[in-house]
C-alpha cells in the first residue's frame, strides 16, 4: 500500500510539472516588442462638453463601451482637456497606428516612446468605420512591429496586449483567444478578434501579439457594466488595419466598395424556405435603384453564396469583402435563386424617404391560418411607398404575431413569389408544402424577410 502510495504521488507530481511547462512564458516577447509600443497623450483646448446618451442603469443588457480612454483630466473651467492612449509604430520612420477615437476632435497629439522621448505627432487620416488613425512623427530607426497573419490564429491560442490602462504605461497583460470574426453593433466592417485579455481605460490603439511576438490585432473596445475590464475585449484585425493605414498614407482617405443592397442573415427556416440544405450566405432584402447590384440583375431574394470565389458563410462577410474590393473592378457572384445556382458579374461602385403609410381601417375580417389580416393597397399608396404590389397587415396574431410581424408591415412576397392582393397571399399561403415559409417585410425604411412556420 505504501509503494502504491508512493507511485502515485510521483505520477501526480509529474503530471503537475508537465502541466506547468505548458504554462507559455511572456518574458522574452514582452521585452523585445516593448520598444514599439508608444504612449499617446491628447490636448483639447476648453470649450463646451458634448453629453453622450446615458443607458439605463436597469438595462439587463451590458452598456456597450466603443471608447475605453480614461476620463480627461479637468484642472478647472479654462485649462485643456488631456485624454490618454495606446499605439505602436509600424515603421522605423515613425508611422504609428492607433484608433481613431482617440485623436478624435484633439487639438494637440503627443507620443512618448519607450526610451522616455516625447514628439508631437501629425495626424494622416483617420477612418472612422473602422477605427483606425495613423499618426507620423518626425524620427527615424526606430522600433517597429512586426506584422502577423490573423488568419492564422486559433481560438484558445494565447496573446498578449502592451498598453498604457489607466495611465500605467507599457503595462502587460496576456490571455487567451476567445472567438474570432465577431460583429458588433454599427460595425459591418471589421470581423473582431475577441480575447478575455485584461484591457481597460487606456489600452485603446495598443498591439495585440501572438506568440511569436507578431501583432495580429489592435485593442480597440470592451462591453463592461462597470466601464472596467470584464473578460470581454475585441482587437480589429491588423490587415484590416494595415489596409487602411496604407490607403491612409497614401492618399489620405479610404475607398471601400458598394454594391446598394441591403441583407439579412440566412436563418433554418429560411434556409428551408428558399430550398437551401443548410443555412448559409446573405438574404437580399432591397436593392437600390439604379446601384451596381440592379445593373447586375440581382433581385429581391437571392441569396449571395460566394463574391469573388470566397464562400459566404454568414451575411457579416458579404460587406467586408465588398468593401475591400477596389471601386470600378469587376467581381463575380454566386447567388441561389429558385433553387438553382446563378452566376453573375457586378462591376464594384463606391461607398459614399419613404413614408409609412396609414390606412383607413378595413370592416373586421377573418385572420388566415397564419394569424395574418391584410388589405390590398390603393394606387396613391404604393405610389407613395414607390412599390408595385403589396398588401397591408391590418393584425397579425398566432403565427405571424409569433414571429414578429406587427399591423402596418407591407407584405411583398412570399418565397420568391410577388404578392399583389390579399387573395394571392393566403392562396400562396394555403399552397405551401413546406414547414415555414418567407415573407417578404416592408418595414418603414427597410425590407427583410421573416420565416413565418405554418402549423398543420
Amino acid at each position: 500500500m505504501k509503494k502504491w502510495l508512493v507511485l502515485m504521488g510521483m505520477l501526480l507530481g509529474f503530471a503537475a510539472g508537465g502541466a506547468s511547462a505548458q504554462l507559455p512564458d511572456f518574458v522574452e516577447l514582452a521585452e523585445k516588442q516593448s520598444p514599439a509600443v508608444v504612449n499617446i497623450t491628447t490636448i483639447r483646448e476648453a470649450r463646451e462638453r458634448k453629453r453622450g446618451p446615458r443607458m439605463p442603469d436597469t438595462d439587463e443588457m451590458f452598456e456597450f463601451f466603443r471608447r475605453f480612454m480614461p476620463p480627461e483630466e479637468h484642472a478647472g473651467p479654462r485649462a485643456p482637456r488631456r485624454g490618454q492612449g495606446s499605439g505602436f509604430l509600424i515603421s522605423s520612420d515613425g508611422y504609428i497606428l492607433t484608433n481613431t477615437h482617440v485623436i478624435d476632435g484633439v487639438d494637440e497629439v503627443m507620443v512618448k516612446l519607450n526610451d522616455r522621448r516625447e514628439f508631437r505627432a501629425k495626424v494622416v487620416g483617420t477612418d472612422e468605420r473602422t477605427d483606425i488613425a495613423l499618426l507620423k512623427i518626425d524620427a527615424d530607426k526606430l522600433p517597429r512591429v512586426i506584422i502577423g497573419d490573423p488568419g492564422k490564429l486559433r481560438v484558445g491560442e494565447w496573446v498578449l496586449a502592451i498598453g498604457a490602462p489607466f495611465g500605467f504605461e507599457n503595462s502587460v497583460t496576456a490571455g487567451i483567444v476567445s472567438a474570432k470574426g465577431r460583429s458588433l453593433p454599427q460595425e459591418n466592417y471589421v470581423p473582431f478578434i475577441q480575447t478575455d485579455v485584461a484591457v481597460n481605460p487606456g489600452n485603446s490603439g495598443g498591439p495585440l501579439f501572438n506568440m511569436k511576438g507578431e501583432v495580429v490585432g489592435v485593442n480597440s473596445q470592451i462591453i463592461s457594466r462597470s466601464g472596467g475590464y470584464m473578460g470581454l475585449s475585441f482587437a480589429i484585425p491588423i490587415d484590416v488595419a494595415m489596409d487602411v493605414a496604407d490607403q491612409l498614407r497614401d492618399g489620405g482617405k479610404v475607398s471601400r466598395g458598394r454594391i446598394g443592397v441591403m441583407i439579412q442573415e440566412v436563418t433554418a427556416d429560411l434556409a428551408d424556405s428558399f430550398g437551401l440544405k443548410s443555412p448559409r450566405g446573405a438574404l437580399v432584402a432591397n436593392v437600390e435603384p439604379g446601384s451596381p447590384a440592379e445593373q447586375a440583375g440581382l433581385q429581391v431574394s437571392d441569396i449571395i453564396l460566394k463574391f469573388n470565389g470566397k464562400a459566404v458563410h454568414n451575411s457579416i462577410e458579404l460587406p467586408r469583402l465588398v468593401g475591400a474590393t477596389k471601386p470600378g473592378t469587376q467581381a463575380r457572384l454566386t447567388v441561389w435563386r429558385k433553387g438553382k445556382e446563378h452566376e453573375m458579374d457586378i462591376r464594384i461602385g463606391e461607398m459614399s424617404e419613404d413614408k409609412a403609410v396609414v390606412a383607413k381601417a378595413p370592416e373586421a375580417r377573418k385572420a388566415n391560418r397564419a394569424g395574418l389580416v391584410v388589405s390590398e393597397l390603393t394606387r396613391e399608396q404604393k405610389g407613395i411607398l414607390k412599390i408595385g404590389g403589396g398588401v397591408l397587415v391590418e393584425e397579425a396574431s398566432g403565427s405571424a404575431a409569433r414571429a414578429g410581424i406587427q399591423s402596418g408591415d407591407i407584405i411583398l412576397a412570399v418565397n420568391n413569389q410577388e404578392v399583389d392582393s390579399p387573395e394571392d397571399l393566403n392562396r400562396l399561403i394555403e399552397d405551401s408544402a413546406r414547414k415555414s415559409v418567407a415573407l417578404l417585410i416592408k418595414r418603414g425604411d427597410g425590407a427583410h424577410y421573416v420565416s413565418l412556420r405554418l402549423d398543420r
